[in-house]
């Protein structure tokens, strides 16, 4: 970016230097949003009536509709669920670059963290030669953490290597001037209701959530507090928990196992639900 910068002849201005102001609100409102990513942002554990998972970009694009006269805002949603960080730098970097949208959100890299073996150093230095191609195109790039993943079953075993990759995106954000949407501190998806049956992708509450931290990121007023309370709950008996473990362990982790041996993925043959810049 600093070298296109010095491209810009006097008085002109980037469109990463447009989009930063917007983001302060000196200039209204985003006008055009792509979201690159895995399951996460896809939006697996939210469906809608339509059988089409809808998920946090869907609702944030919602948020940010709400912000530009009718018909006045376009939104693609190019992730795919299963995929690993270099296909998503394959397949939909080029895209969102294509689109030159006034906001990307890149979050990318879970799944090559849950592999067993993967080293998050160099997850990492590829996560960020990403942010820079897309930095170069697009108007601002928003990066997303991992989740504090210590209340999660299989998942908690994980959170050291989670933990050093969230570093590392934070300390890229910091270097690339990106606003981070910052999951590890949202206490709130730490409630067993934020997630959804399978225990590995959020429900519509814990997505409906991360999009109103989201929105704050970007400057917008929310309609509610993303880390607030949650309601009362019935306890629930230890008999209750061990026979939802075995229905989670037979319905879900097996087959997600299954899949690993396999060397298949949940987004074999799934197209993006959304590849093109179109009016909400």
């Amino acid at each position: 970016m600093a070298d296109d910068s010095k491209n810009i002849s006097s008085g002109a201005r980037s469109a990463a230097d447009e989009s930063r102001d917007i983001i302060k609100g000196a200039n209204g409102a985003i006008g055009s949003y792509a979201a690159v990513g895995d399951s996460f942002t896809e939006g697996v554990g939210d469906p809608g009536p339509d059988g089409v998972y809808i998920g946090w970009a869907d609702r944030l694009a919602v948020l940010l509709s709400d912000q530009r006269a009718e018909g006045d805002f376009r939104y693609a949603n190019l992730a795919v669920r299963g995929r690993l960080l270099d296909q998503i730098v394959e397949e939909q970097v080029p895209r969102a670059k294509e689109l030159a949208p006034a906001l990307v959100t890149f979050c990318a890299g879970g799944n090559d963290i849950l592999r067993p073996g993967s080293d998050p150093d160099a997850v990492a230095e590829r996560y960020e030669a990403a942010v820079v191609e897309l930095s170069r195109s697009v108007g601002t790039v928003l990066l997303c953490t991992g989740f504090d993943t210590r209340g999660v079953p299989v998942l908690k075993h994980l959170r050291g290597k989670i933990a050093t990759y969230t570093a590392h995106v934070r300390a890229i954000a910091d270097r690339h001037d990106c606003p981070v949407l910052d999951l590890w501190s949202l206490k709130s998806v730490q409630d067993r209701r934020a997630w959804s049956e399978d225990r590995l992708h959020l429900s519509a509450d814990g997505h409906t959530r991360v999009a109103l931290r989201a929105g704050q990121v970007l400057g917008l007023a929310v309609p509610a507090d993303p880390d607030g309370p949650w309601p009362p709950e019935a306890e629930r008996s230890a008999s209750e928990a061990r026979r939802d473990n075995i229905h989670w362990a037979r319905e879900h982790l097996v087959p997600w196992i299954g899949r690993r041996l396999r060397g298949e993925s949940s987004g074999d043959h799934v197209e993006p639900k959304r590849p093109d810049l179109l009016p909400l």
